[in-house]
């Protein structure tokens, strides 16, 4: 088993929270991290386990042995209502950790969000840093120190990453036939069957339309007319279908940043998968010629680039906040990273060099900003190289 980053933070959770409830998305490793806690282990994907909850969820929880870890919370919402009371009249922190791929405190079903009871922590697919045995290195906390040495990685290793993705079963795969092959019981075994649950689909062929037109749109501003048109529905079903892939955890919207610079921005999310293997399945890349060949390299890159940082955010020293820049004077700029008045301002490049040209809208965003900027280009090849103050382009393999 590779160690897992927010490991101490689950850990850190139970021991002052009597309820932590640790959320991703299907096989992301949740069930794996949470058996090696020493907790009693309870599974709701049994349905014997499913009914007696039903038909007592007040007696299940109170004869439960403690602390427990209950897997797939999302499978029996009543349980919530269940731990609060049992909470309220006997608070002790550790005692239950839930696991759910599916943010049950989003989910209609849920009657109380337990607020003051329960603290959140979202499990990613593996990180590179995890893959590399590097887990308590934070890319995050060393972009804000200043610190960018890394070790070097191939640029064919790293595009095998991207193929790859982070699924730990994935990784166990070795020919493009085992990938495809799993990605696709993936979508049909879990994605479909989360969204029939969450939602009562009754066009199962339209979503998967929707899913099949997402993933090429991974790194582009959410224009939900456009998928509407596309897939042939209502406005108003495409949020729904967006609103299951988010509370599945398989896609991430990232806000625009706003600040009083004497420029309009644009108000609209951008779009991101949470994983590129997933991604590189729907778009049949299975190897590197065909990453070579695709008009989507980019954007895989740069979802990778916004993967990697969404992890490192998950446990990071100091909060921090991550953007998407545009401006209505098309000056965009694909991540912003705030801590408090520290500014990062992230450009991705899928290409092997880079030049000044790359950073000309983080130049300008430098000269706007009531903030201090650092400007970083992440591209593909091996050295750290400065473009004058407070502008470096870093390797990708630095993730």
């Amino acid at each position: 088993m590779l160690a897992r980053s927010i490991d101490t933070l689950v850990k850190t959770a139970l021991s002052i929270s009597p309820i932590v409830l640790l959320k991703g998305a299907r096989q992301v490793g949740k069930s794996t991290l949470s058996t090696h806690l020493n907790l009693h282990y309870v599974v709701l994907d049994d349905i014997s386990v499913r009914i007696s909850v039903k038909e007592d969820p007040i007696g299940f929880i109170q004869r439960l042995p403690k602390p427990a870890c209950i897997d797939e919370i999302q499978k029996a919402p009543e349980l919530l209502e269940a731990l609060k009371l049992y909470v309220d009249a006997n608070r002790r922190n550790g005692d239950f950790l839930l696991t759910g791929s599916a943010n049950i405190l989003d989910m209609k079903q849920a009657k109380d969000t337990l607020a003051g009871r329960i603290i959140e922590l979202e499990l990613y697919p593996l990180s590179l840093k995890e893959k590399s045995h590097e887990p308590k290195t934070n890319i995050i906390d060393a972009l804000f120190e200043h610190s960018f040495e890394s070790k070097y990685i191939a640029y064919a290793d790293i595009v095998e990453q991207i193929i790859r993705g982070g699924y730990p079963e994935a990784l166990k795969l070795i020919t493009p036939m085992e990938r495809r092959l799993w990605f696709s019981s993936y979508i049909s075994t879990y994605v479909e069957r989360d969204a029939r649950d969450l939602a009562e689909l009754r066009d199962i062929d339209s979503y998967f339309r929707f899913l099949n037109i997402i993933a090429p749109r991974s790194t582009q501003m959410l224009v939900k007319s456009d998928l509407a048109k596309e897939v042939g529905v209502r406005i108003e079903t495409i949020e729904n279908y967006l609103s299951i892939l988010e509370q599945t955890f398989q896609v991430k919207m990232l806000r625009p940043y706003f600040e009083n610079i004497g420029k309009q921005f644009v108000k609209s999310p951008k779009l991101y998968l949470n994983d590129t293997g997933v991604m590189s399945y729907f778009l049949k890349i299975t190897t590197q010629q065909s990453f070579e060949e695709s008009m989507y390299k980019g954007a895989l890159v740069e979802t990778l680039v916004c993967n990697e940082l969404m992890k490192h955010l998950s446990f990071t020293e100091i909060s921090t906040d991550i953007y998407h820049y545009r401006t209505n004077d098309k000056k965009e700029i694909d991540f912003i990273l705030k801590r408090d008045n520290q500014i990062i301002a992230i450009e991705v490049k899928a290409s092997m060099s880079v030049g000044k040209e790359d950073f000309k809208h983080i130049r300008d965003f430098q000269k706007n900003s009531q903030n201090h900027v650092m400007g970083i280009v992440f591209y593909m090849g091996e050295n750290v190289l400065s473009f004058g103050e407070d502008c470096l382009a870093v390797p990708v393999s630095f993730l």
